[in-house]
């Protein structure tokens, strides 16, 4: 690979225009895709297979009317009163005209729908009087019919009175002989008692009809009062479920979608956006503002905070390389690869579902590992004309020594990013992928882009005075040292007690920073996390106010009953089921949100207690999950944007231990390949986990605890980002292997060419220390302009980035690492002899291939002379 380096680097020292001509072609045809093939970015990810996909999944099939995405405008006053009647109707308007959007199904009018609920408890105060009402008039009814039958069984009881008078009568004719001369008599009188007997017969029949009605309308009074309590009573579970706030100032429209929320397109989301905005301006004395779930706030790629960071790191490459031209040389190679891979990636949105934050990613690892590789080659290109090397020789070495392991360095970074692609989520992979992009675009920049600019600058790469220094130090072309760097004191190993105590100060530093990252809760920001002037943090905090903060996160519980539920058993069901749910801790309001065609699915909004990225959430999302199934065997079910969340952390969380073992052993085999070592690779690897975590323990304390929120601009701490902890491993594991490699190798040379195992360790970081210094400020400033990115998910890895490089640069790799080899001594060089005979001979530094070319070999192009030098000079 060095020598395969070296002519690359010598092609393009000698085809300048060529190569130029062939990046510039390149930048073309990645901005022609761009423009070509350019989609919309998201700001949602979806996890495949997650329990709130499944439910969402469900409901699609099921009850389709229910799956479609949402979104949230919060419309309100902007004196703080009630709306009035003129401002409700032009409002309502408004709605109307945004639900004519494409892929809009509908936009709920917050004022018809509490006039709905308002009408709907009427309703229920007016039933409840009627029964009331209804059951005053059964109990007159049944006075009257107890009043009649008393007054049958009193007539009744006188006409069998007057049978038995009559009886006696007729016995006493025929007593007489007088029965034939009474008889016309009697059979009178009989045929009156007969008629007025069937007379009251006829009025028992009808008393007891008109009592069986009073019955069957009791009946039917007391299965409507039980309708009416149920309606009731799903009404007060419904209650802290409000479209218009109480003091009628602030109402929220809900935009519901066709597609499901994960599918919409932001373009529909936009022209909803607009048509509200358009509508309320007009409209005097009313604001709107826009949820999260409708308004993306794309991530600026370039703001103030990222030029601050590219200013700063432009002043390290100046202190570093003494020449402007040498410090905007990495920076415009840099530039040019970001271009290529942030327009290349973008060119491909239209065809992958790709969040906003992805191609901001690739532009910040861009331009860090574009400058950082840019200046590795240009360092050791500077040294060595000033050793007295010919340009287009030292051009070439520098490409084959320090070029190759920028390769090395940089193949580590694209492993470990593509590795993120082994957790099983596809966005995280994604990620990895486009960010595996540009650092591979950056690797192949700086070796063959900056060789052809090193050779169009000549020899304006030194300060004038260091090229007057070469010409007295070198007057013969191509003459330059062969012993060393005169005029440096003899370098001595630390002492032991001095190596004690940096590595007691570093670890126990470390170790102190990362105790916050016991505490660390995950999850994706919400409307809160966003910048106070913002219409997403201005409509959160609305609702929060006027509507509670758990109306900021509402979870869609779906039932699926062991019976299919009937127009008759509807109400009593979802009554059952909601106390059930309304029983659960922290839950506020419940409310039935519809029932499949089928009676097999039912669906209830829950409101949390609080916002839907608190902890009490969480635990609330888990616990109605570990209800299923109920006591009568129904199944439950959560779904839900905040569900959503909670189920990719979870996912998340899971796949961390994993990929974390991956790069840990990834680190070790190349590691223990570079070094050709057991115990150096150790102390590397067990120094990055000390970095990671005290990078993850920094971020815990400000984004999650609030320390220092004033410096950083966090206006309401949280949880922490969730894909942070698993992109960090990934990228800050591949920056720690390039400073061990860069501070490292130099040991290792140093020890291979017979200096003392403890010398060595001095040598090699004296030899690395000034440009990983500068590499790790440029890093740093990099990833610190997007500390301060108007949007919530780009400064948090700004920062963790940021404050990753600083620790594992400063106090791990030039700290702590130098003083356990010291140490160590010989022994942090054993290798068992069996592993050492298989292991391949990497040689990162090039110490082959200078040894190959000792001098210029300039036959070609008429230079001459002799050339040496060691492997110094990164």
């Amino acid at each position: 690979m060095a020598e395969l380096l070296y002519r690359l680097g010598r092609g393009a020292a000698h085809h300048v225009r060529v190569v130029v001509a062939a990046w510039v072609a390149v930048l073309v045809l990645a901005g022609a895709g761009y423009v070509v093939g350019a989609g919309t970015l998201s700001d949602s990810f979806t996890i495949p297979g997650t329990p709130t996909q499944e439910v969402t999944d469900q409901l699609a099939d099921q009850m389709p009317e229910a799956a479609g995405g949402t979104g949230t405008v919060v419309i309100s006053t902007t004196d703080g009163q009630a709306f009035t009647d003129d401002q409700r109707s032009q409002i309502s308007d408004v709605a109307a005209n945004a639900a004519d959007v494409a892929d809009v199904e509908t936009v709920v009018d917050p004022f018809a729908t509490e006039a709905e609920r308002e009408q709907q408890a009427a309703d229920l105060a007016d039933g409840v009087d009627q029964i009331a009402d209804g059951r005053d008039q059964i109990a007159d009814g049944r006075d009257e019919i107890e009043s009649g039958q008393e007054q049958l069984d009193a007539a009744r009881a006188e006409l069998e009175a007057g049978q038995e008078q009559l009886d006696a009568a007729r016995e006493q004719a025929e007593a007489a002989g007088q029965a034939d001369a009474a008889a016309p008599q009697l059979d009178a009188q009989q045929e009156e008692i007969d008629a007025g007997l069937e007379k009251i017969e006829e009025q028992q029949a009808e008393l007891e009809q008109g009592a069986a009605e009073l019955e069957e309308q009791s009946d039917r009074l007391d299965e409507q009062a039980e309708q009416v309590e149920q309606g009731q009573e799903l009404l007060d579970l419904a209650s802290g479920i409000r479209t218009v706030s109480e003091d009628g100032s602030a109402a929220v429209a809900t935009v519901l979608f066709d597609d499901e929320q994960f599918d919409v397109q932001q373009e529909t989301k936009d022209a909803v956006v607009a048509a509200f905005d358009d509508g309320i301006a007009e409209i005097d004395g009313v604001q709107v503002d826009f949820g999260s779930d409708i308004s993306l706030a794309t991530p600026q790629v370039f703001g103030p905070g990222e030029a601050v960071g590219l200013v700063v790191a432009a002043i390290a490459l100046f202190v570093m390389l003494g020449t402007l031209i040498g410090a905007g040389l990495p920076l415009l190679t840099a530039i040019v690869g970001v271009g290529i891979a942030a327009l290349g990636s973008l060119a491909f949105s239209s065809i992958v579902d790709m969040s906003a934050v992805t191609p901001v990613l690739g532009v910040m690892l861009g331009l860090a590992v574009g400058i950082d590789y840019a200046l590795f080659i240009v360092n050791r290109h500077r040294t060595q004309l000033k050793e007295g090397y010919d340009v287009p020789e030292s051009i070439a070495l520098a490409n084959g020594t320090s070029g190759n392991a920028v390769v090395f360095a940089g193949t580590t970074v694209v492993i470990a990013l593509l590795a993120l692609n082994v957790t099983g989520v596809p966005f995280l992979g994604l990620m990895g992928t486009v960010g595996a992009v540009a650092v591979a675009i950056a690797v192949l920049v700086a070796v063959t882009l900056t060789p052809a600019l090193l050779s169009a600058i000549g020899l304006r790469i030194l300060s004038r005075t260091e090229q007057a220094a070469r010409e007295a130090a070198h007057p013969h072309p191509g003459e330059h040292a062969t012993s060393g760097t005169p005029g440096k004191k003899p370098l001595r190993p630390m002492s032991t007690l001095v190596a004690v105590g940096r590595v007691l100060v570093g670890v126990a530093l470390l170790a102190v920073v990362a105790i916050p990252a016991l505490d660390l809760r995950i999850n994706l920001p919400d409307g809160s996390s966003e910048s106070p002037d913002s219409t997403q943090y201005q409509a959160y905090s609305t609702v929060a106010e006027k509507f509670g903060p758990g109306t900021n996160g509402p979870l869609l519980v779906t039932a699926e009953p062991t019976d299919p539920v009937t127009e008759d058993t509807e109400a009593a069901t979802q009554l059952a089921i909601g106390e059930q749910l309304a029983a659960v801790d922290d839950v506020v309001a419940v409310a039935p949100a519809g029932t499949s065609e089928d009676g097999t699915l039912i669906a209830f909004q829950v409101i949390p207690a609080e916002g839907p990225t608190t902890e009490s959430t969480e635990q609330l999302v888990h616990h109605l999950r570990d209800l299923s199934p109920l006591d009568d065997g129904t199944e439950i079910g959560v779904a839900g944007a905040a569900s959503g969340n909670i189920d990719i952390s979870d996912k998340l969380s899971e796949a961390l231990p994993v990929y974390l073992a991956v790069v840990v052993g990834l680190s070790l085999i190349i590691l223990i390949i570079v070094f050709r070592s057991i115990l150096v690779p150790v102390i590397a690897t067990l120094g990055f986990i000390l970095s990671y975590f005290a990078a993850l323990g920094g971020v815990v304390a400000i984004y999650q605890w609030g320390w220092l929120s004033g410096l950083f601009g966090v206006d309401n701490p949280g949880p922490v980002l969730n894909f942070l902890p698993t992109i960090l491993v990934g990228i800050l594991f591949g920056l720690a292997m390039d400073y061990m490699l860069f501070l490292g190798s130099g040991m290792r040379e140093a020890y291979a060419h017979g200096a003392p195992a403890r010398t060595a360790v001095a040598q090699g970081f004296r030899a690395g220390r000034s440009v990983v210094t500068a590499a790790a400020i440029i890093m740093i400033s990099v990833f610190g302009g997007f500390v301060f990115s108007h949007d919530a998910m780009i400064r948090p890895i700004g920062f963790a980035l940021a404050f990753g490089v600083l620790v594992d640069a400063f106090v791990v790799r030039m700290l702590v690492v130098p003083a356990l080899m010291h140490l160590l001594g010989d022994s942090a060089w054993w290798l068992p002899r069996w592993l050492d005979r298989i292991l391949p001979d990497v040689d990162v530094e090039g110490a082959a291939l200078e040894r190959r070319h000792p001098h210029a070999e300039t036959a070609a192009t008429g230079d001459g002379g002799t050339t040496g030098g060691g492997a110094g000079g990164r």
